[in-house]
């Protein structure tokens, strides 16, 4: 049997990386094109960036015969979206130093960067490192940036949860010398062909890996659809420790029944100080035990799927070498953000802001840029990054608050607006144009939409219901528009499927409705349904309950039926 049989491509690359060196260096110093090698823009993930093209020049550059427009985007792992001022000020100033003017907050909790070509990478990255942030691990077959509720003053226990998800953070970084080597000009490691990677090994995983740390009552991260939760169990203003939850996971591919979105299962608890060893135990069963062969069905959701949950839990224990104890009790009210001023446990305030598809722009009168950098200058706390792309100028003096209020609205930002809580709950992926992956658009396309759909929702007197809504631009399900109680993913330009019906809180997928609509279909589906919804819903019933309950669509209960 050939020693690569029945291992996906990716696979061989990782071995043959010299643990992602690859030839990345070599293609940095290569003049003669704007991209890196094919192998290599495998590895340069793993380094916290993607290779992108402009799609819409593409054709007239090719009939020019002129490579496309390349550029790359670059993502800043924040371990619960945590920013200090001065790391804002960084961020900002390299949107227009080396990107395209205007910074985009992840539904990860992360900055991404747009636009940066080849020759500004290098200074790229070491600014960032300057200012005490890193990439490597923020993309690529390891665990990502561990998400968590950002403000850890709502409750005595957020603190300590978020001092948790920084040590599993530390823990699951890569070790490997090539980031510090390439981008920081650090020393050759010494026999580097030696190094050892003591948690993923020579191959990483099979592919990304995604950890996420939830506060009951707000499921604010979307814990269920992350591969690795843990949900904090609190008992009269202490720790207690968490409950676990295993294979989550968003993405599907069209066509392809065996892939599909999947919520974790709740498998047990666990004390707050085994937190790092369950998540590297974890961790480690995915390595060992993941699908190396399809990288269709690589992430972690299938590997729960063929082992089962009962086998997975017999591997987790022989790994720990100790039981995990069962599942305690928790409630969640909501998914979404709560905007606006909130006093916290420390006595400060805190203030957040919608941020409309997480783009940090500046919009005719609308300077939310400005605004943002005029706050970053004084302020003496934190930005604080939500995993629904918003934004929380976090732990406000009293003294500063005036100020604060004052300069967003010297530059026409109202922190409280006059927004319906439809566009408040909603989420978009970046799409087009740069996404390679994306059939349609969604975040240049999401905000008009709802443009529209505000019309009926203010006839209707809906205009404080929180409705969550998200698009994406393909089913890969980067913005988790499977978690949406109106969800769409795009099927052509300017098509999208319809999907309804998940759970406000985030515990229930949601269901495909209607296939390859338009806008006009689009708009003539849903305003029949959102009247339906204002005449007939039981008191604080949710919308996705509603269309269940009238039977729009069936509760989607089985993950591996989703398509069906």
């Amino acid at each position: 049997m050939s020693e690569n049989q029945n291992r996906s491509e990716v696979e061989i690359i990782k071995e043959k990386s010299n643990y992602l060196r690859g030839t990345i260096q070599e293609g940095l110093n290569d003049e003669t094109t704007g991209a890196f090698s094919a192998d290599d823009t495998n590895l340069i993930k793993f380094h916290g960036f993607y290779q992108q093209y402009d799609r819409e020049t593409e054709s007239e550059r090719k009939r020019q015969k002129l490579e496309p427009s390349y550029s790359f985007m670059i993502r800043v792992r924040l371990v619960g979206g945590v920013a200090n001022a001065q790391q804002w000020l960084a961020i900002d100033d390299m949107a227009d130093k080396y990107g395209v003017g205007n910074i985009k907050l992840t539904t990860r909790q992360a900055f991404q960067l747009h636009g940066i070509i080849k020759r500004n990478l290098k200074p790229t990255m070491q600014e960032i490192n300057q200012a005490l942030m890193d990439t490597i691990a923020a993309c690529g077959d390891v665990n990502r940036n561990v998400m968590c509720n950002p403000n850890p003053y709502l409750s005595k226990i957020h603190e300590a949860v978020l001092d948790d998800a920084r040590k599993v953070s530390d823990h699951l970084t890569p070790q490997t010398g090539a980031y510090h080597e390439i981008w920081l000009d650090k020393k050759l490691v010494a026999g580097g062909e030696n190094e050892e990677e003591p948690i993923y090994g020579k191959l990483y995983l099979p592919r990304k890996f995604k950890i996420a740390f939830a506060i009951p009552p707000y499921n604010d991260v979307d814990v269920y659809a992350n591969c690795l939760g843990f949900i904090a169990i609190e008992e009269k203003g202490k720790l207690l420790g968490y409950n676990i939850t295993v294979g989550g996971g968003m993405g599907m591919t069209f066509g392809k029944t065996d892939t599909f979105p999947r919520l974790g299962n709740v498998v047990g608890f666990c004390k707050a100080e085994n937190v790092v060893d369950v998540a590297e135990k974890i961790v480690m069963i995915q390595r060992d035990y993941g699908n190396r062969g399809d990288r269709k069905q690589s992430r972690f959701k299938y590997t729960i799927e063929t082992l089962g949950l009962e086998k997975f839990k017999t591997l987790l224990e022989q790994y720990l070498g100790y039981t995990i104890d069962p599942a305690r009790g928790f409630t969640f009210i909501q998914n979404g953000d709560s905007f606006g001023w909130q006093n916290g446990t420390d006595g400060k305030w805190h203030l957040t802001l919608f941020i409309e598809g997480g783009r940090v722009k500046d919009v005719d009168d609308y300077k939310l840029r400005t605004a943002l950098r005029e706050v970053a200058k004084f302020h003496k706390g934190e930005f604080r990054l939500t995993g629904n792309q918003n934004l929380i100028i976090s732990s406000v003096n009293t003294a500063d608050k005036k100020k604060i209020e004052a300069t967003l609205k010297q530059y026409g930002v109202d922190p409280l607006g006059k927004l319906t809580a439809l566009r408040l709950n909603s989420i978009a992926c970046v799409a087009l144009n740069t996404c390679s992956l994306a059939f349609a658009e969604a975040e240049r396309y999401l905000p008009s939409l709802i443009t529209k759909l505000d019309e009926t929702i203010k006839q209707l007197g809906l205009e404080k219901d929180a409705i969550v809504i998200r698009m994406t631009g393909c089913p890969n399900g980067c913005g988790r528009p499977y978690l949406g109680e109106i969800g769409f993913v795009g099927k052509a330009p300017g098509r999208y499927n319809l999907y309804l019906g998940a759970g406000f809180v985030g515990d229930r997928l949601n269901k495909l409705y209607k296939e390859n609509i338009d806008e006009a279909e689009i708009l003539d589906t849903l305003n029949p349904i959102l009247t339906d919804y204002a005449k007939y819903r039981t008191e604080n019933e949710r919308f996705g309950d509603f269309v269940i309950r009238k039977k729009y669509v069936k509760a989607q209960l089985i993950a591996n039926q989703f398509q069906l």
